[in-house]
């Protein structure tokens, strides 16, 4: 019964290392992901935003959606 113990401890002592192993390589995965979207950000507000390029920007929706729109929020006399 001991040696069915033993073999018991000796498994759990293994997948403890396994998962501090596999903690380890997602840990890594996720500070690559999250430094490619960091510096995907940087990017965007650097490159594409940069220099007042935003003053210059128009809205291809603006004015043609409106919050209030009075045809549609009259009141029926």
């Amino acid at each position: 019964m001991t040696s069915i113990f033993l073999l018991i401890s000796r498994f759990f002592k293994w997948s403890f290392g396994f998962f501090d192993f596999a903690g380890n390589v997602v840990n890594w995965i996720l500070f690559f992901v999250a430094s490619a979207i960091f510096c995907y950000w940087v990017y965007v507000l650097i490159s594409v935003l940069g220099g007042n390029k935003d003053k210059v920007y128009v809205s291809p929706t603006e004015g043609k959606h409106p919050y209030y729109d009075p045809e549609i929020y009259s009141k029926e006399n």
